[in-house]
């Protein structure tokens, strides 16, 4: 007969550990599908089916208000010869190193003459258009009408609004010789596929991309080589079209030499056509 155990004390529960203060969010975090906000004309425009009686609420009115905003916006940047759009997370705080690499680059690129476009908004765009005003040059931000409030960060010298992402996605290609891309999410995603796929389709030449962060991008490139490139989908001359680095320098001798490459491109065309 094995010996009785006495039952042992039940432990005592010490509180659980402090949760770690959470992250940066975006409004869109605990709200993106809350209905409550407003909504706005991009959403109006992409909603199907619906009552139209006010003609002010259908697809043609609409269409009259999205060429006035390419009008203006031409209007407001018909002025910019030597730009560049510098992209990246609205929630990339000051003490990120980020924060510091895109400053610099977009001080840089500002004495050497060029423009230097953001979203306008917090975290990189404001790091740019910072570093714009530091190299003495013109710091230039297209915001864009969202849900919920995004201000203009307090470095922006030209300011044009948009309510329509396509018009605005124009503007940013239009009046740009290069994009550089620092780490961010889905919308960071969003403009560099799609100077990629401009690129890759001849609808613009001689444009650079360059990835600044090469820890955080070197996952997308290695999907790319390995996946997207290993089963065909895209042609090996395709993954040179990204330039990867982390040194502000280098990112700016890629865009003076692009910049070049596109005067003498342009002298040529208009050679062609005397």
């Amino acid at each position: 007969m094995s010996p009785k155990r006495r039952p042992s004390a039940r432990p005592r529960r010490s509180a659980p550990p402090a949760a770690p203060p959470p992250g940066p969010r975006a409004a869109t975090d605990d709200a993106i599908g809350d209905t409550a906000w407003a909504l706005t004309e991009d959403a109006k425009l992409l909603q199907h089916g619906g009552p139209r009686s006010d003609f002010r609420s259908t697809d043609p009115w609409r269409v009259m208000r999205i060429m006035s905003e390419f009008v203006e916006g031409f209007d407001k940047l018909a002025h910019i010869e030597k730009g560049v759009s510098l992209f990246g997370s609205a929630r990339t705080q000051p003490d990120d190193p980020q924060y510091a690499a895109a400053v610099e680059v977009a001080r840089l690129l500002a004495r050497e003459g060029f423009s230097i476009i953001t979203g306008a908004g917090p975290g990189i765009m404001e790091a740019a258009n910072k570093g714009a005003k530091l190299g003495g040059g013109h710091s230039i931000g297209c915001n864009i009408e969202l849900p919920f409030e995004q201000g203009v960060n307090p470095y922006v010298d030209t300011h044009v609004a948009f309510r329509y992402f396509a018009v605005r996605k124009t503007m940013f290609i239009k009046y740009s010789s290069a994009f550089i891309i620092f780490p961010g999410g889905f919308g960071t995603f969003d403009e560099l596929f799609e100077a990629l796929t401009l690129i890759q389709t001849g609808k613009i030449a001689e444009f650079p991309v360059v990835l600044f962060g090469t820890h955080y991008w070197a996952g997308l490139v290695r999907w790319l080589e390995s996946r997207v490139l290993g089963e065909r989908k895209i042609s090996p001359g395709d993954l040179e079209l990204m330039t990867v680095t982390d040194d502000p320098a280098e990112a700016v001798r890629v865009v003076a030499k692009a910049y070049a490459a596109q005067l003498e491109m342009a002298r040529r065309r208009a050679e062609r056509g005397a």
